[in-house]
């Protein structure tokens, strides 16, 4: 696409660039906001949004690049600096929008090259703008590993040096000037012993590039004053003032049968040495291939298959009538209660598609909406206060239009969203639950379970970004709800090629991401509940052989009795066979994680037979007390010829439902929300099955009864009919 790259002079927008035209993008355009010449601050502008240091320099970056510049003035200053950004006339962030309207409507571009790399602050304020104008995001270098970053900058030949410093342990007399291989070992040092950035992302320090295999001509600085900004004795903040400048011609290097431009070693600055070391060098564009997809190939020993998991063979079951009105499962509203901390589940969210009735799939999707919006007024609740959403749906060909109204019902922090096709019966388009909470302000007017969203919206290496209406996780209070991930390539949005095994380890490594972006130390050993989804019985060991080498390769603690014993406490997974996934996707991972001691966390398991059914109960409830996951399998263990009997085997399945939701620890103050029984669609009549529960339930729990939620599925793992999850917050 044809891609305006904002610049600042420094390393990490001119890597950024040189990562858009290694990806195949077209840069045609320059922009860059400098101060506005009525402030007096004519060199460094204290800004959270931009590196202005430098920005004399900026129009010879631009005749470097052989390249038109736009550029704007900084009119406004920080005013909304919170998570998330709402435009704002007087702040800084608008004059970026005006800059980016002008080179769009001039250029007609249709991407943004941004050199964020770990700002969630940048990073929400140039997606907000980007969103505005329909542009598109590049950001192929957030939450790379700095260490890595810094070095590939390096090797692929970009010559840029210091010319601010503001941290502990640099010197503006020793470093203002020295290029970035020369201060590569310092700032390892420094991040070894005082945490610094090595790649100054927390303002440690700042760059100008002087040369890189972009430019057409490289940047010479005749002279430099050193300017102190602050003389603090334990970390002053200097920078350098360019007084001249010039440019000149690289050296045209024959390589190959291809020309070249060469960077030429020349003298630098009067307070540093030269530019490289290493005489000239051929300046051919190299940046490192692209870390996005994985092989696995030669794995296959990690992926056994497990007897237990071998698809089985499907048992023909004739149920006894329960002699109940029949009622269709999909037209249940149901809703928990709300939990002392604010959570409540919402299910049965239907939109029915009846071309009879001349009624189409876009109005059928506007009332269900409608119906979600009434029954949580009714709560005291709004579609902004939903966290998680799972939609299931008739037919993935019926996504765009649905998608439509979706993106009407939320702001601009949707909510986390897990969807796959499943066998809903005929006529019925979707359905929906959803988990909804309201944090209020306490006493002490502290906020109690702040609602914090991860958006991100640009293309990079990392994860894949959210072109559509959801979150990749929300967090609230110590609990982290993911939204479902598919393999999909970061840098191109496309499903990943390889197969199964492929697609498993990048979906679940993308899981990963998300939670390790969330919170630092979150791994995949704090989750408390996974759900995996294939599109193929034959799936089903892989998916739980990769669960289980993934939790093995969290750091393990030192006895190593213990560590056998705590894979237990690392999430309960839950496999189902379904029809269809988004982009042919063939597994989706989801989890919800929590921010405690896995090791911690109270574990325990029941058994029980119930008229030819093996019913197994596991129940992890985390260690901060704060909520807890429960895991029901029903599995067909005697096949009988004989007509079996519905009700015994349900109201055993509920009530060691009851006894594990009494078992939790007294300090546990988590309410069952949601009850979602995945169901084998070919055994069990899903209203029969409906109301046998939902009577179960209301008999054993009361009004403390969960949201009640039936998933007809393809398959399930080994003999069982019926797997029920339940989460408890």
């Amino acid at each position: 696409m044809r891609v305006v790259a904002l610049i600042s002079g420094g390393k990490d927008s001119c890597y950024n660039m040189m990562q858009c035209a290694a990806a195949g993008h077209h840069i045609v355009a320059l922009a860059n906001l400098r101060p506005a010449e009525n402030t007096g601050q004519t060199d460094e502008l204290d800004s959270y949004m931009y590196q202005t240091v430098g920005h004399h320099a900026i129009d010879l970056y631009a005749d470097a690049l052989d390249l038109p510049l736009y550029r704007g003035f900084i009119k406004g200053t920080s005013i909304n600096t919170g998570r998330v950004y709402t435009a704002c006339q007087e702040d800084e962030v608008e004059d970026l929008y005006h800059l980016m309207k002008l080179v769009k409507d001039k250029e007609g571009v249709e991407g943004v090259s941004v050199g964020a790399i770990l700002s969630d602050y940048q990073r929400v304020r140039v997606e907000d703008v980007c969103r505005r104008l329909n542009l598109q995001p590049l950001a192929y270098l957030w939450r790379q590993n700095q260490e890595i970053l810094l070095k590939e900058m390096i090797s692929s030949n970009i010559q840029a040096i210091i010319i601010k410093v503001a941290a502990f342990g640099l010197d503006p007399d020793k470093h203002l000037g020295k290029t970035l291989d020369q201060m590569v070992p310092h700032l390892l040092e420094l991040s070894e012993k005082y945490g610094v950035h090595v790649c100054g992302e927390g303002g440690e320090y700042e760059t100008f590039t002087l040369d890189c295999p972009l430019f057409k001509k490289k940047i010479v600085v005749d002279s430099a004053e050193v300017i102190v900004h602050s003389a603090d004795a334990f970390a002053p903040v200097a920078y350098l003032h360019f007084s001249k400048l010039h440019l000149e011609n690289k050296i045209l290097t024959y390589v190959g049968g291809t020309h070249f431009r060469s960077a030429a070693v020349m003298p630098l600055l009067n307070i540093s040495k030269s530019i490289s070391q290493q005489g000239e060098s051929s300046g051919m564009f190299m940046v490192k291939s692209c870390s996005c997809e994985v092989t696995c190939n030669g794995d296959d020993d990690i992926f056994p298959s497990s007897e237990e998991d071998e698809p089985q063979e499907n048992i023909p079951v004739i149920w006894k009538s329960l002699n109940h009105n029949s009622l269709d499962f999909t037209q249940t509203f149901g809703s928990s209660r709300k939990s002392l901390s604010g959570y409540q589940w919402f299910s049965g969210i239907t939109a029915r598609c009846l071309p009879s009735q001349g009624r189409n799939a876009q109005e059928a999707a506007r009332e269900a909406f409608s119906s979600l919006r009434a029954n949580m007024t009714s709560e005291g609740l709004k579609p902004k206060d939903i966290i998680l959403v799972h939609l299931y749906m008739k037919s993935m060909k019926d996504f765009n239009v649905i998608n439509s109204v979706y993106v009407t019902e939320f702001d601009l922090c949707p909510p986390a969203r897990v969807c796959v096709e499943t066998l809903l019966p005929d006529g019925v388009l979707f359905c929906i639950d959803c988990l909804a909470h309201k944090y209020d302000i306490a006493a002490d007017d502290v906020l109690c379970d702040e609602k914090l969203v991860m958006h991100v919206q640009s293309i990079s290496h990392w994860a894949p970004a959210n072109i559509g209406p959801y979150s990749q996780s929300i967090k609230v209070g110590d609990v982290l709800y993911s939204a479902g991930q598919i393999a999909l390539v970061p840098c191109t949005m496309q499903l990943v090629s390889g197969g199964i095994r492929t697609e498993a380890t990048v979906s679940l490594r993308h899981v990963e991401r998300v939670l390790q972006a969330m919170s630092h130390s979150t791994a995949l050993r704090h989750v408390i509940t996974a759900s995996c989804y294939v599109t193929d019985s034959k799936h089903i060991p892989i998916a739980h052989s990769l669960w289980q080498k993934k939790l093995g390769e969290c750091k393990k603690v030192e006895d190593s009795e213990t560590y056998r014993d705590a894979t237990g406490l690392w999430g309960l997974l839950t496999v189902v066979v379904i029809s269809h996934l988004p982009r042919d996707a063939a597994v989706e991972w989801h989890v919800v994680a929590v921010i405690d001691d896995p090791l911690q966390r109270k574990h325990f398991a029941m058994k029980m037979l119930s008229e030819g059914f093996q019913i197994e109960c596991e129940t992890v409830e985390s260690s901060s007390a704060s909520c807890a996951s429960i895991s029901i399998r029903l599995s067909l263990i005697s096949p009988s010829a004989s007509q079996l009997d519905l009700d015994g085997p349900l109201h055993d399945l509920v009530h060691m439902f009851k006894q594990a939701v009494e078992k939790l620890s007294e300090d546990c103050r988590a309410s069952p929300l949601s009850f979602r029984a995945f169901f084998k669609d070919d055994i069990f009549d899903a209203e029969t099955l409906q109301i046998g529960l939902q009577e179960c339930l209301e008999k054993y729990l009361g009004k403390k009864a969960p949201a009640l939620i039936l998933v007809p599925v393809v398959d399930l793992p080994g003999k069982e009919v019926i797997h029920v999850t339940c989460w408890l917050s």
